[in-house]
């Protein structure tokens, strides 16, 4: 039987919290730990164990349940001391995998410097992503996989509508792919009120696009864009 991970979530803000209850929800055992009991006191019941401390005390922290820990993930957003001290004591400690929470390009340069393995940059990612949305309309989402390359959900382009993605060949011509698309079907029931029901379609190469399809495209942002503007 596989063991069981755990994971220790340093850093009990809205971030540090959500980690906190997806991890559970999903079965993992978490360390919570903060120095705010009123943090402690909100997620003691969803946790395996809630622990009180300063996490940039060493002496604090190594007194804290680490050893089984396979992930730690610092969620300190509001105090980059705070978070690159913590960062460097767990890297110390040994633990073998640390996720760091950045506010900023020269925090997130920091932390690599010392040794977190995956840097999250919530600020400026989502900054850049309603940035691109509101550059393009017609891309309801983006989602960055890499800093050049996303998952996005866009309208299909009307030179698109009535053509099969074979003929269309975006692969060749963008270097994207089309992973799903969603169709609306609108109808009325019996009494004449509106129906709308949304399909989900992994397309194959002889489906044809119909103009209300939103199409979910992988692929580099400039690929996308160039796609979007055919």
């Amino acid at each position: 039987m596989a063991k069981e991970k755990v994971f220790a979530v340093v850093g009990l803000g809205s971030f540090g919290r959500k980690v906190c209850e997806v991890i559970a929800e999903k079965g993992g055992k978490v360390i919570a730990i903060d120095n705010d009991p009123a943090l402690i006191d909100r997620i003691k019941d969803t946790v395996t164990q809630a622990v009180l401390l300063d996490s940039t005390d060493e002496d604090s922290l190594s007194g804290a349940p680490l050893d089984d820990v396979d992930a730690a993930v610092v969620a300190i957003g509001d105090n980059v001391a705070a978070s690159v001290l913590t960062t460097a004591l767990l890297k110390r400690a040994g633990i073998r995998f640390i996720l760091a929470r950045a506010i900023s390009e020269l925090h997130e340069q920091v932390l690599r410097q010392i040794g977190a393995d995956e840097i999250v940059n919530i600020e400026i990612d989502e900054g850049q992503r309603i940035g691109m949305r509101l550059m393009s309309p017609e891309i309801l989402d983006r989602i960055p996989v890499s800093h050049a390359i996303s998952v996005a959900e866009l309208y299909t382009p009307k030179t698109f509508a009535g053509k099969s993605l074979l003929k269309l060949d975006l692969r060749r011509k963008f270097h994207v792919n089309i992973i799903a698309l969603t169709r609306v079907n609108l109808s009325v029931d019996e009494m004449g009120n509106p129906l709308r029901n949304e399909q989900v379609i992994f397309p194959h190469a002889e489906d044809v696009l119909e103009g209300t399809d939103v199409l979910l495209v992988v692929g580099k942002n400039e690929d996308i864009d160039a796609m979007r503007e055919y």
